[in-house]
């Protein structure tokens, strides 16, 4: 890192007590540091893009007669290697653009943000992404609103799959289709739609439904992930089964979701942590498993949608702070009414063993 400067949304701030925080704790990226003597508090404070590091080393030391040049050469490489520092100029991206720069620039804001190592130039986790093949399946109320924002954030190729024609009552919550789809094969509507949203990257498509785990095993072939949107055939053994055992045996993350209503839930899985029948089995029956209740907005499918576009790039750019084998959401009538479920694997489980 040449010039290092603090990342601005990770500003410190030291308590009465000598402490120091960086990154803010209600983002789930804070560090602490116990600074008794004021150390890293000065190196931070030199850490404004204007010196290099040897140069912050020297003037720490110059600062603390009490410091050795082995000790201040060691407090700026811990405060580098924290991930709450950036380098002032950057080195240039030859991976990217222009153009790609251009749209993909708020992207990068947000990911040198909550990105917590250390990087050449910042745009290290969109060049995953560009790189990245992504399979979409289901193109539904979840299912559009993840492969449009997957789509808008540049995923290198993404592949549609879905069966059904677009029908007037889609309407209230699938983004990808207007009154003049209504008739056409979904994917076909969402191809069109969302090659005009990003005309930089691969978007293929295919009007099927999925017959078993051997078609489904197929499909996932030679991708990074799986955006699982679709709901048939239903649990159990149904078609989240069949994409936990067929991406367990291709070594690939998957993410499904969904809404019951007001709940709006989540499932992360992948290599790294328990599969999906291992935490579904610790979770008590709820009222309307295994249906498909009618009730949902376009606000609730959109955050259904949103949050598998989210977790689907927190994983492929490897910028995923938890490791899979959990369910997350919320229930819209109860704002304390956070969704999290984590379990271990089950001793009998073939595919966690």
């Amino acid at each position: 890192m040449r010039f290092p400067r603090i990342k601005p949304e990770h500003a410190p701030h030291r308590l009465d007590d000598g402490t120091i925080r960086l990154g803010g704790a209600m983002y789930g990226i804070a560090s602490e540091i116990r600074d008794t003597d004021g150390w890293a508090w000065s190196a931070l404070a030199l850490m404004d893009g204007t010196r290099p590091p040897t140069a912050i080393a020297a003037e720490l030391c110059a600062a603390f007669a009490t410091l050795t040049p082995d000790d201040a050469h060691g407090i700026v490489t811990t405060l580098l290697s924290s991930g709450h520092v950036e380098d002032a100029v950057p080195a240039p991206c030859a991976e990217l653009s222009e153009r790609e720069q251009e749209r993909y620039r708020r992207n990068r804001e947000f990911f040198r943000w909550v990105d917590l190592t250390p990087r050449e130039h910042g745009w290290e986790p969109q060049v995953r992404l560009k790189s990245a093949r992504v399979l979409v399946l289901g193109l539904g109320g979840t299912g559009s609103h993840a492969a449009w924002s997957l789509a808008a954030a540049g995923v290198g190729r993404l592949h549609l799959v879905d069966p059904d024609v677009v029908e007037l009552s889609n309407l209230n919550r699938q983004i990808l289709y207007t009154e003049a789809d209504v008739g056409r094969p979904k994917t076909e509507a969402a191809l069109e739609r969302l090659r005009r949203v990003n005309s930089d990257i691969e978007i293929t498509g295919e009007q099927a439904a999925v017959d078993g785990p051997e078609h489904l095993a197929r499909l996932v072939g030679g991708f990074h992930a799986l955006a699982l949107c679709a709901d048939r055939p239903r649990e159990p053994y149904g078609i989240q089964t069949w994409a936990n055992r067929v991406c367990a045996a291709a070594g690939i993350p998957w993410v499904s979701g969904g809404y019951n209503g007001p709940l709006v839930s989540v499932g992360v899985f992948g290599p790294g942590g328990p599969c999906f029948e291992c935490v579904r089995a610790g979770i008590p029956p709820q009222p309307g498993d295994g249906y498909a209740w009618p009730g949902v907005t376009g606000a609730s499918a959109g955050l259904s949608g949103q949050l598998v576009a989210h977790d689907v790039l927190t994983l492929v750019t490897g910028l995923a702070r938890t490791p899979p084998g959990y369910f997350h959401g919320l229930t819209l009538l109860d704002p304390d009414a956070h969704v999290y479920a984590r379990y271990p694997a089950r001793n009998e489980c073939e595919i966690c063993c």
